[in-house]
């Protein structure tokens, strides 16, 4: 007897493979086109499209907003305020280095501090408030769903997320790239360049979503204790750095006078004085609001201990109403 063919379950893989492949193909010529009209027709761009195109960070951005937008549709449960917070994070990060900002950046120094803040500090934090970890990682090709939850990578994140480290390596690494001889250098090589970036956003993703995980110990890795100890002992080296550039009462980065300013008006010491505060201020504020959500989602954690412990409560009682005991 002929076998049927399951039409009915095939059909369905095959259209879901076909569209996959679709929006993988469709990501690399966006990005082909991208590339090209940046490198050959610049001036034809409009601002909100790439200045100096950038192929990781493209790939980057498209390629998890894809895998983001996947797992959505295969049933991953976010709310709507998280999903809001991970798109304009993921979007900022884009806006600051895949436009003519980025030109902007590299030409006055209170620009580029805009620049790394969002970097390092607003767009991650969002990213991490969002907590879509999970939704992308259901959106992955499964070889790559692997090999981000190998024992190696798994020991790795253990590590670098370990409280005292994380918050040296954050404050660490964004007063790394101020040192004038390494940022000299950093604005003028593209490939450093292209490092001092990375690691701004990897590390700021790596420390927020530490801080701002919205769940107990276990299984988060640490308690909300120390989330609330690690978002505000990082403002304070924030403050000293941004103190130290702000009253400078000297050029610290002839960088911008070399390469030339986008507001001629504006002189060296003013443009650093301004660039000085928003190192001070707004990586300031982001802890206290860090702390704040820290310490509302402790507050919703004791309320649920306290309602199961009210419901095991009725229910005792009323165990013993039918029991007599």
């Amino acid at each position: 007897m002929e076998r049927a063919w399951p039409r009915q379950g095939f059909a369905p893989r095959t259209k879901k493979a076909w569209l996959q492949y679709a929006s993988y193909a469709g990501i690399g010529c966006l990005g082909l086109v991208l590339s090209w009209l940046s490198k050959d027709h610049p001036t034809a761009m409009p601002i909100w499209a790439p200045w100096d195109f950038s192929t990781p960070e493209y790939l980057a951005t498209a390629l998890v907003l894809l895998w983001f937008m996947q797992g959505l549709s295969s049933g991953a449960a976010m709310p709507i305020w998280r999903r809001v917070a991970f798109l304009t994070g993921l979007g900022l990060i884009y806006a600051v280095l895949q436009t003519h900002f980025e030109y902007c950046s590299q030409h006055m120094f209170f620009l580029n501090r805009i620049q790394h803040v969002v970097m390092h500090h607003l767009g991650p934090f969002l990213i991490a408030l969002g907590g879509a970890g999970e939704t992308i990682r259901r959106g992955m090709p499964a070889p790559l769903r692997q090999a981000i939850t190998a024992k190696p990578v798994v020991a790795a994140m253990r590590i670098l997320q370990q409280p005292f480290l994380a918050a040296l390596i954050f404050s660490g690494s964004f007063a790394f790239w101020l040192i004038p001889s390494v940022h000299f250098r950093a604005m003028l090589d593209p490939r450093l360049y292209a490092v001092m970036n990375w690691t701004m956003v990897l590390d700021g993703i790596l420390f927020w979503s530490l801080v701002l995980d919205p769940r107990p110990k276990p299984p988060a890795r640490v308690s909300h204790g120390t989330r609330i100890a690690l978002s505000v002992g990082v403002m304070f080296p924030q403050i000293v750095m941004g103190a130290i550039v702000s009253l400078s009462p000297r050029d610290l980065y002839p960088y911008y006078n070399l390469c030339g300013r986008i507001f001629p008006s504006m002189g060296a010491i003013n443009d650093q004085h301004i660039g000085g505060l928003i190192i001070w201020i707004p990586p300031a504020m982001m802890s206290v609001v860090g702390m704040l959500v820290v310490l509302n989602g402790l507050r919703l954690h004791e309320d649920s201990i306290r309602e199961v412990d009210k419901n095991a409560a009725s229910l005792a009682a009323l165990s013993s109403r039918w029991t007599g005991r």
